[in-house]
């Protein structure tokens, strides 16, 4: 195993509440939730063309499920570096029958989505949370349709999407403080178009816009992310900071991921579930 360039997270006291969903759906309020990662796509940096196929997405949907995924996060866009841009129609194209057939088998569905248009059809079709990468910047009318669909909602820190202009690299003297600052001022701006904030999760946005070292620096300090008053969801998986320690990328983003929710994540967003829900546990007893 990979030693991972972090220090020992002291475990939280204080247990995250999830956010409120709709309906009658509800996540673990005891421990930290697992969110499945679902690329329907040809181009994803990691699985992209594995699962583009509804049989394959939905098996593969209901395999990590039973590995112990609380939630799935479906998405149909590719945001990898220099990827290309597809319309909201084309997206929901992909996505829209798997949405609407796991919210159907009742699991809690995530849509990863920059269109506000996606966000509202996911709504419609039975999905519980909108993860939006760029926390409400891209699409103008994101904020609007979330508050308006009832959602719960993740709202991650956001420049630029990776490798395009606006991409920028500096945050001062205190990187955690920067980013606490400009979350609260994309919350805030969710806040004022009617999302409540037991509907908020907030998301650092580990690698987009930020250099391998500075992801580790919020690892580091996640605790000051975790006492902002909103759930946090860390999502590391197989990410380029974590390929770059030449280990195991699966156990190594386990370990992320178990760090993580020792020092007061939420929730943690993963490829290999099994890989995690050991992770945690061994984390849990302090075994190493």
């Amino acid at each position: 195993m990979s030693v991972l360039p972090l220090p020992p997270a002291p475990a939280s006291s204080v247990t995250p509440a999830p956010p409120t969903l709709p309906g009658s759906l509800t996540l673990p309020a005891s421990r930290a939730a697992i969110m499945g990662i679902l690329n329907v796509t040809p181009d994803s940096f990691s699985d992209g063309g594995r699962y583009a196929d509804a049989p394959a997405a939905l098996a593969r949907a209901r395999a990590m499920v039973a590995a112990g995924a609380d939630l799935i996060d479906v998405g149909g866009e590719s945001t990898r570096p220099n990827s290309t841009r597809i319309s909201a129609d084309e997206e929901w194209g992909r996505i829209g029958a798997i949405v609407e057939a796991l919210a159907g088998d009742g699991i809690v569905v995530s849509v990863d989505t920059l269109h506000a248009s996606t966000a509202r059809a996911a709504a419609e079709a039975g999905a519980a949370i909108i993860n939006d990468v760029s926390g409400g910047r891209w699409d103008p009318q994101m904020n609007d349709t979330v508050a308006a669909s009832g959602c719960a909602y993740v709202v991650q820190h956001y420049r630029a999407l990776p490798g395009m202009p606006g991409e920028s690299f500096d945050y001062g003297d205190d990187l955690v403080g920067t980013l606490v600052e400009r979350l609260s001022s994309q919350v805030g701006a969710a806040r004022d178009a009617g999302v409540t904030a037991d509907k908020i999760v907030i998301d650092p946005g580990l690698g987009f816009s930020l250099t391998n070292d500075q992801c580790w620096q919020i690892l580091s300090e996640l605790p000051r992310l975790a006492s902002c008053g909103y759930p946090v969801l860390i999502g590391a998986s197989r990410k380029r900071f974590v390929k770059a320690l030449g280990g195991d990328v699966d156990t190594d983003s386990a370990a992320i991921a178990a760090h993580s929710v020792r020092a007061g994540a939420w929730a943690v967003r993963v490829h290999d579930v099994a890989a995690t829900v050991a992770a945690i546990a061994r984390k849990e007893n302090d075994v190493e």
